[in-house]
């Protein structure tokens, strides 16, 4: 099931949503029997990453581009999402996830893991962002002056409000941050909630995105080509039945032929072929040796390796292949004589 990324600037709502969203998914999964899908929610707040390491502000200019805590960070972020993710698992990621850079990362993992993704932004003004870091930052130094640390429980039960990002430190996130992209793969489809949006319009957001990544809208996802692990089963891939195909002409004609030369040797065609068997014909007068015969091997292999993709197409089947090998050799020995 597919990977949703939030995103947004910071102290912008994201949380709040992410929580909303989860308790939305958990009632539509919850209507199917037995449930079709698992739910998880992963951010920093799960992870136990403090905000401190997004803080570049001790760190040296010449280094922020390096930050070593950020990008530990991120690591860690990325195994528990690349633990859960597969085509039974929801996994709403909430938090920064404002380089694109990053979102891509994360839209390749879930490709090549066959499920859908899409983004959530969570549309805030730097105005109203900036205010609800302010806010807490007045309540972290009323909590300090009180005795108490964030994260501590109220006496009414509930959670103290998420830890505030000192101010040099929002600056700079905010002016880091880079804008999903409908136009991009990685950041589409792209859903959108601002502040002002009510329990309605939020709830109608996600109906589009339940249909858009788990209802009748998804789309069906296809790993790139370069990242499918291609299985080596009864027929194998094409490189592979090359190598196997030669590699048994070579033994026969090693097995049968004479000492004085001047063989034909009798190749059996592949299971599934019909006709005669294939005959190699080699020189009278001489032995073919091993090495001359590896080395012709090679020069056809290195002339086949483009039949990469046409294995399932059947022109560079396993009879294919040893009827053009076979006649590769009779060309090279009548050459050769």
């Amino acid at each position: 099931m597919p990977l949703i990324i939030v995103t947004g600037f910071p102290t912008s709502g994201k949380t709040t949503r992410a929580k909303q969203l989860h308790s939305y998914l958990t009632e539509r999964i919850q209507e199917s029997t037995p449930p079709k899908y698992r739910l998880h929610l992963i951010s920093d707040q799960t992870l136990s990453i403090p905000r401190s390491v997004y803080d570049l502000s001790a760190t040296p200019a010449h280094t922020r581009s390096a930050n070593a805590s950020e990008k530990d960070a991120r690591a860690s972020i990325y195994g528990a999402v690349k633990r859960v993710l597969s085509d039974r698992d929801i996994v709403i990621l909430d938090g920064l996830n404002y380089i694109k850079g990053w979102r891509y990362q994360l839209f390749c993992e879930s490709k090549a893991v066959r499920t859908p993704n899409c983004i959530l932004q969570i549309g805030c003004s730097k105005d109203k962002a900036k205010e609800v870091n302010e806010e807490r930052l007045r309540r972290r130094q009323q909590d300090g002056d009180n005795g108490t640390e964030a994260g501590d429980i109220k006496e009414d039960g509930k959670e103290e409000d998420e830890a505030a990002y000192e101010p040099a430190n929002w600056e700079n996130l905010v002016f880091r941050y880079e804008e999903p992209n409908a136009m991009t793969r990685w950041d589409s489809p792209l859903f959108t909630l601002i502040w002002e949006d009510n329990e309605a319009q939020t709830r109608q957001v996600f109906d589009s995105m339940w249909d858009a990544v788990a209802g009748e809208g998804r789309k069906i996802i296809k790993p790139n080509q370069a990242t499918v692990q291609r299985s080596r089963d009864s027929g194998g891939d094409y490189l592979y039945v090359l190598d196997r195909e030669t590699q048994e002409i070579v033994k026969r004609i090693l097995d049968q032929q004479g000492d004085d030369g001047g063989d034909d040797i009798s190749i059996p065609r592949g299971s599934g072929d019909d006709g005669e068997d294939l005959v190699v014909e080699l020189p009278a007068g001489r032995k073919i040796g091993l090495p001359q015969l590896q080395r012709l091997r090679r020069a056809y292999m290195g002339l086949h390796r483009g039949g990469i993709g046409l294995e399932s197409v059947g022109n560079m089947g396993t009879g294919r292949i040893q009827e053009t090998f076979v006649g590769y050799l009779n060309d090279a020995f009548e050459k050769d004589g």
